[in-house]
């Protein structure tokens, strides 16, 4: 496995954000070589130290679902060698972690679907039976299936924020009723198509999250991180049962672990700085990515 990237540091490129997973560089006035490092957050926090190997495996995790998505909408990929970008002293930076994108408006927006009632939604359901306006049937519980998929938006946070669950009345109010209609619509069809062919390969997508951008003809383009693990939620559908969470691909393990850390003999308090990872939290989290990864392409 080539060393873990904490951090890029391009020369060749001018920065344009760096956020809590990737860092972004322009490419002339219309491109953006994205690059996924090998941090990871939970809850809204940075960890210290990286997961040796992530940003290669959510990069062929997202390029796996935009080839398998592309004919509902269009996605932000070039087509274009991120490799081609870069000086040679560089590549190593950014083999096999990258990817060429056009450069897009992207919405205020987070388009996410549940199909399952977890986390965020599971809490709300439990203290008005709704899930961002969105009225669900009475005795659900923890892990649960929806009836049917149900988009559940949010704004975007700055970083280090929580991003805010919002209703669909709000997010037309944000981005305009044929905007948001259009968006809802696509994202429970992209959920759809692929919590179906992943259950296939024995994975359950409880939810997942998506972003959308505009091009320079206003069409609407799928663009970041699609169907990862940083992104959604993984469950293996031989352990799944109703009424609690079940042990997962994606980051739950090191949650759970965060939830028990002590620091200075007390709870972790969920803000920065994060406790120190021990070396078996960073090991078991890097493979439940890449066995997400695996499962889903074998």
């Amino acid at each position: 496995m080539t060393q873990a990237l904490l951090e890029s540091s391009l020369t060749s490129l001018p920065l344009i954000a760096r956020g809590k997973v990737r860092e972004n560089y322009a490419v002339g006035s219309d491109r953006i070589l994205m690059i996924a490092s090998d941090r990871i957050s939970a809850f809204d926090v940075i960890m210290g130290e990286p997961i040796p190997g992530k940003g290669a495996l959510l990069t062929q995790m997202a390029l796996f679902w935009f080839d398998k998505l592309g004919d509902i909408v269009p996605n932000h990929l070039t087509g274009e060698d991120p490799l081609s970008v870069v000086s040679e002293a560089e590549k190593a930076q950014v083999r096999d972690r990258a990817m060429l994108v056009k450069r897009l408006k992207p919405l205020p927006i987070e388009a996410v679907v549940r199909g399952y009632l977890a986390g965020s939604g599971w809490a709300e359901y439990k203290s008005n039976g709704q899930v961002c306006g969105v009225k669900l049937p009475a005795g659900l519980q923890n892990a649960s299936k929806l009836p049917e998929p149900i988009f559940t938006p949010a704004t975007k946070a700055e970083m280090g924020d929580h991003d805010e669950n919002i209703d669909f009345e709000r997010c037309v109010a944000i981005i305009g009723r044929e905007m948001a209609e259009r968006v809802r619509d696509i994202s429970i069809a992209l959920y759809q198509r692929a919590a179906d062919f992943a259950l296939t390969k024995g994975i359950i997508i409880a939810d997942t999250k998506f972003e959308f951008g505009l091009d320079v003809d206003g069409t609407l383009t799928l663009m970041d991180e699609v169907l990862t693990p940083d992104s959604s939620r993984y469950w293996p559908a031989e352990s799944y049962a109703v009424g609690a969470n079940p042990p997962s691909y994606d980051k739950q393990f090191l949650r759970d672990w965060l939830e028990q850390a002590q620091v200075d003999g007390k709870p972790w308090g969920k803000t920065a700085p994060a406790p120190a990872l021990p070396p078996e939290v960073i090991t078991n989290t890097s493979a439940k990515y890449r066995e997400a990864l695996e499962r889903l392409t074998r």
